[in-house]
């Protein structure tokens, strides 16, 4: 079995690092001519789909989008991601979930079980039960070749009195902050990968519009994993500054942009997605792929 984290390199290799947001919210599915529905919902995340394939290798739905509509916007994105994979994309259900023991057991089932309904490649999950409480999770999606990529610092502004706050507990530094906590907190889970050269099943999410050094996440911590860099685009942080944000880690970011490119509607998504990535591909001093 191919490991995820294998998987995602393959995915960057072939396409680039530019991974697509589906995120169907009552302004773009009214711009794109949609009803705000369940239906409205599959259409839009369906034609998302068929434009990123071929030209990324990855997308990431934003489940509240769907969820909204109830059991309607679930069987929605269970088509939209079946319709991705089949597609050959990598799918990153935006799900954020975190809990512990048998509950966190159950979302890993949901999300990341093969030949589950709503099956994806990975999942993202909340690590504010501590990151111990993803073990089983992470464990689960190592077995069944899927990732995981869990919230280290993220770009929201309401984050930084919680993620910068010191930790006090016996395995942390001094002045280690929640934030740097939790990202070296998964290490265990990619270091047989790291130490052969590739990438492991869990990656981290750090935003792109973040003061890292704000925060105390350090190097170390960031060490070897994949990162789902959120907050390009739109909020203000362009791709072409991607080694400028993420410095000597720029080479392990997954670079995400759902508005930028939303936006463009639907007879302007490929040429969208199509210019983010030849944007990042130029910044990383990289052939723009296909």
């Amino acid at each position: 079995m191919i490991g995820f984290g294998e998987r995602l390199h393959s995915a960057v290799a072939r396409h680039g690092r530019l991974c697509v947001g589906i995120d169907p919210h009552a302004a773009l599915l009214a711009q794109w001519g949609l009803d705000a529905s369940a239906a409205g919902t599959r259409e839009f995340g369906l034609r998302v789909v068929a434009a990123a394939a071929g030209r990324v290798g990855i997308v990431k739905p934003q489940v509240a989008f769907f969820e909204r509509w109830g059991s309607a916007g679930f069987a929605a994105l269970e088509d939209v991601q079946a319709a991705a994979r089949e597609a050959g994309l990598l799918v990153i259900a935006d799900a954020k979930r975190g809990d512990i023991g048998s509950t966190m057991d159950g979302y890993a089932a949901a999300w990341l079980e093969p030949g589950a309904p709503l099956e994806a490649d990975a999942v993202t999950v909340s690590p504010y039960l501590g990151p111990g409480s993803l073990r089983g999770t992470i464990t689960a999606a190592a077995r069944a070749g899927k990732g995981v990529f869990v919230l280290a610092a993220t770009s929201n502004p309401e984050a930084l009195g919680v993620q910068s706050a010191e930790v006090s507990v016996v395995d942390a530094q001094r002045g280690q902050t929640v934030s740097d906590w939790v990202a070296s907190g998964i290490g265990w889970a990619n270091r047989a990968a790291v130490d052969a050269g590739g990438w492991g099943p869990v990656g981290l999410v750090v935003g792109a519009t973040v003061d890292r050094d704000e925060l105390g996440l350090t190097d170390d911590a960031l060490r070897g994993a994949p990162i789902l860099a959120p907050g390009f685009g739109a909020q203000g942080v362009g791709l072409r500054d991607v080694r400028t944000v993420f410095g000597v880690h720029a080479p392990q970011v997954i670079a995400s942009a759902s508005r930028s490119v939303l936006a463009a509607g639907p007879d302007g998504i490929a040429d969208a997605i199509d210019a983010h990535r030849a944007e990042l591909a130029d910044a990383l001093e990289e052939e723009p792929r296909g």
